[in-house]
This record gives C-alpha cells, sequence and structure tokens, in this order.
C-alpha cells in the first residue's frame, strides 16, 4: 500500500492522486500538516507531495515520481509507447509543471479576493479544526509569505499579462478539444493530461480563474472533474498527434522555449535575472536552477530518438523548440 502525503492546494499533489487512481494502486491520501510534515523529513527537497513506499521508502518530485511508477507498474501506464509520442507527451508534461504552474500562482496571490478566501482556505485545510481565531491567524502569516515569494517565481503584476494569455490560450484549445474526447493521444491518458490537470485544478478553486474558466471554459472546467478519478476508463493509445497536441506544442514554444533560452543564457552568463518577450509582452524574472535541469533532460531526451521519431516529432516542434533542443 501506497501513502501520498498531499494537500488540496497542491497541484503537484492533486496531479500524483489523480495518476494513483488511474492507474488503480492501493494508495492512502494523507491531507494533515503535522504528518505531512514528517514525510517531509523523509525527502531532500522539503516539497509535497510526498509519496511513502510499501517498503517504507520514501520519494518526492512528481515527474520522477510518474517514471519510478511507470518502471514499477506495467499495466495502465502513461507513457505512450511510440517515442515520439512519448517525447511529446513528456514536453508538454514538463510545460505544465513549470510554466502553467505561474497561473496558479499568480490567480492565487496577486489579486486581494483570492488571497483572502484561498489563504483561509489552505489554513482550514491544514489545521482541521481549532477553532477559526488560530485558523485565520495562520492564513494570515501563510498569505504573507507566499505574497512575498511572487516575484521569485516570476509572479509579478508586470508578467501577469503573458502568464494569463497563454493560460487563456491553453484553455481555449482544450476546450475546443474536451468536448470531442477527453484525451491527447488516444482514448487513455498521458502524463501530459496528469500535469495540465495538477495545473488547473487550482485554477477551478480559486475565486477569479474559477470564474473565468466557468464563463469562458465551460467544459475545461467540467473536464477537470473527470481527470480526477479515471480509475473506470478503458482506452487505447493511437497513432498520430490530434490537433491539440499540436496547438499545445505550439503554444509551449512561443511561451516557455524562450523562458527556458533566457534563463540558460543569464546561468550561463552569470545573471542574477533575465529578461524576454513572447506573445508580444515581457517577462522577467531571476534564474532558476530547477528550470536548467528541466531543459537538460529535454536535450537529452530529444538527442535519444531514433531517426524515425524525430522525423515524426520535428514539424510538430517548430523553429523555437527546434533551435532550444538542438544547441
Amino acid at each position: 500500500m501506497y501513502t501520498l502525503y498531499g494537500a488540496l492546494g497542491s497541484p503537484y499533489s492533486q496531479k500524483i492522486r489523480a495518476l494513483l487512481r488511474y492507474r488503480r494502486l492501493p494508495f492512502i491520501w494523507v491531507d494533515e500538516g503535522a504528518r505531512r510534515q514528517a514525510a517531509l523529513a523523509s525527502v531532500k527537497a522539503p516539497v509535497i507531495p510526498v509519496l511513502e513506499y510499501p517498503d517504507g521508502s520514501f520519494a518526492n518530485d512528481s515527474t520522477p515520481l510518474v517514471y519510478d511508477l511507470e518502471a514499477r507498474h506495467a499495466p495502465r501506464g502513461v507513457v505512450p509507447p511510440d517515442p515520439a509520442q512519448a517525447f511529446i507527451a513528456h514536453l508538454l508534461e514538463d510545460f505544465a509543471d513549470e510554466w502553467l504552474t505561474k497561473a496558479m500562482f499568480g490567480y492565487r496571490w496577486l489579486e486581494e479576493v483570492d488571497q483572502v478566501q484561498m489563504s483561509r482556505w489552505l489554513a482550514f485545510d491544514t489545521a482541521k479544526g481549532g477553532g477559526l481565531e488560530q485558523s485565520q491567524k495562520f492564513a494570515e502569516m501563510f498569505r504573507a509569505r507566499q505574497v512575498g515569494r511572487m516575484a521569485l517565481v516570476g509572479c509579478t503584476a508586470a508578467n501577469f499579462p503573458l502568464i494569463e494569455a497563454s493560460t487563456r490560450a491553453v484553455l481555449a484549445a482544450l476546450e475546443a478539444h474536451v468536448v470531442e474526447r477527453f484525451c491527447l493521444f488516444g482514448t487513455r491518458p498521458s502524463l501530459a493530461e496528469f500535469s495540465i490537470f495538477g495545473q488547473l485544478s487550482q485554477l477551478g478553486t480559486d475565486p477569479t480563474p474559477q470564474a473565468m474558466m466557468r464563463a469562458d471554459y465551460p467544459y475545461t472546467y467540467r473536464w477537470l472533474a473527470h481527470i480526477d478519478d479515471m480509475s473506470g476508463l478503458e482506452g487505447e493509445w493511437e497513432p498520430g498527434f490530434a490537433p491539440v497536441v499540436a496547438e499545445l506544442v505550439r503554444i509551449a514554444g512561443e511561451v516557455y522555449a524562450p523562458f527556458l533560452t533566457a534563463n540558460a543564457a543569464a546561468a550561463e552568463a552569470g545573471a542574477e535575472t533575465f529578461r524576454m518577450e513572447a506573445m508580444g509582452l515581457p517577462y522577467e524574472q531571476g534564474v532558476f536552477k530547477y528550470q536548467l535541469k528541466c531543459l537538460g533532460d529535454l536535450r537529452s531526451r530529444y538527442a535519444a530518438l531514433d531517426d524515425a521519431a524525430r522525423k515524426a516529432v520535428d514539424p510538430l516542434l517548430g523553429p523555437a523548440w527546434l533551435a532550444l533542443l538542438r544547441a
């Protein structure tokens, strides 16, 4: 039996919980502050979710968890067997984890209405009792801490027009797709769906983005409830790339590829911050080492593709991605 230590307000926790449900792996869900903290003491980086394995070992970082479970449990895998599809699914997973998460942070902590409700809800989730006064005192401390971190992760008011424009582009692509079919690479979900779901699950909860999704992308909003538990789904991988996949890769190439490029160039130059422009909008933040790791992984995966797989993915990637991955 697995145990997943996470939180309702954590997109990566939602990602892994939905994955475990789809894969029909028996697990216990623990959303309790003290027990989460105890689990975090067993891993190097103090981030949730933390997965406790049946043998009592612990691990975290959602992407390595996805691949480790893939290696341990063959049935109902989420990595397409076709190498070209597997690479694109990974690219979209990375895009969601590292770029769409900025939408989650921005919508949650930039406007007061979202700050107030979500800090109180997240404090309520953690406390699970103890009275409203104590819960709200913690909520104010947590709110101040999170708002203070916004510039660090690039979620400033100046950057948000680009973050919102790219998020709306993703939502528009999904809205056109989910009324036809639920999954990206056939009739069963890949790791990309779970990563996208993890981030959008939070937009579907917080006041401002929830209202936006209900008004403008109602079927994508409803789609989230289905991805949350796909344990009953039976499906197959299908060849080729659906139009929605091509559109999501294009959007990622328009915003995430230049983001990775600028971050890497700044790191190489020893700079502390970088600037870029995408979709005609400016963006600036501090250099992040973790995104260097993400870029290195994408390049390694691309370099490992055989000629047939590259022939399939290169037209989809376009100039921005190809220049970055071949560098």
